[in-house]
C-alpha cells in the first residue's frame, strides 16, 4: 500500500510540474511535458509518468489556481476562433483542442478542422488572400491500430497563431482519437461555438 501511495504522490509530482512547463513554455505535446518534467525532478521511472488524463487535471488546476483572467482568455481566444471559421467557412471547419474544451493558455493556438478534396486547396485558398503559411503533418489515431498522417496549414494574424489541420471531406463524421479521453475528439462548427460563447457571457 505504501509503494502505492508512494508511486501516487511521484506521479502528481510529475503531473503539477508539467503543468507549469506547459503553462509557462507553451509546450502543449503531453507526452514531452512529462518526460521533460520528470527529469527536472530527478524521476527516471517510466512507472511512475502520469496519464494525460492526469496532466490535464493538473493543468486546469493550475490554471484555476494561478490565472484569473484564465476564462477572460479563453472566451477572446473563442471570438477569434468564430472569426476564423467564418473566414474558412468553405472548408466546413470545426473547432477543436484546448480552445474548444477550456484548457487553452496564452500560448495556445486556435486549431481547426478543415475539410478539402485535397491540402492544396487550402494552401491556393491562402495565397489568393495573401497570408503567409507554412506546412507540416501530424499522426492522428482513429483506432488502436489506426493511425494517420494529415496535412497541418500554421499562419498567425494580429499575433494569434492558427493551426489547420486538412482532412479529407468523408473524415466529417469521423474524427480522429483524443489524444486524454482516448474517445473520439470534441468538436464544434460555428453555429455551436456562438452559442458556447453566448452561454459564457
Amino acid at each position: 500500500m505504501a509503494r502505492n501511495r508512494h508511486g501516487d504522490q511521484l506521479r502528481r509530482r510529475i503531473a503539477v510540474e508539467a503543468a507549469r512547463l506547459i503553462t509557462e513554455s507553451g509546450l502543449r505535446d503531453f507526452h514531452a511535458a512529462k518526460r521533460k518534467a520528470a527529469q527536472r525532478l530527478g524521476i527516471g521511472d517510466d512507472a511512475a509518468l502520469p496519464s494525460n488524463r492526469e496532466i490535464d487535471a493538473a493543468l486546469r488546476e493550475h490554471q484555476a489556481l494561478f490565472q484569473p483572467d484564465h476564462a477572460g482568455l479563453v472566451t477572446e481566444l473563442r471570438r477569434n476562433a468564430a472569426d476564423a471559421m467564418r473566414f474558412f467557412a468553405r472548408f466546413q471547419p470545426r473547432l477543436v483542442g484546448a480552445v474548444l474544451d477550456g484548457s487553452a493558455d496564452a500560448h495556445s493556438a486556435v486549431c481547426l478542422h478543415l475539410f478539402a478534396e485535397t491540402t492544396i486547396d487550402v494552401s491556393v485558398f491562402l495565397m489568393e488572400q495573401g497570408i503567409d503559411f507554412s506546412e507540416t503533418s501530424r499522426s492522428l489515431r482513429y483506432g488502436h491500430d489506426d493511425r494517420r498522417e494529415a496535412a497541418v496549414v500554421r499562419f498567425a494574424a494580429d499575433g494569434q497563431p492558427f493551426d489547420l489541420t486538412v482532412l479529407a471531406v468523408d473524415d466529417l463524421r469521423r474524427p480522429p482519437l483524443d489524444r486524454v479521453s482516448e474517445k473520439p475528439m470534441q468538436r464544434i462548427d460555428r453555429a455551436a461555438l456562438l452559442e458556447l460563447l453566448e452561454r459564457s457571457e
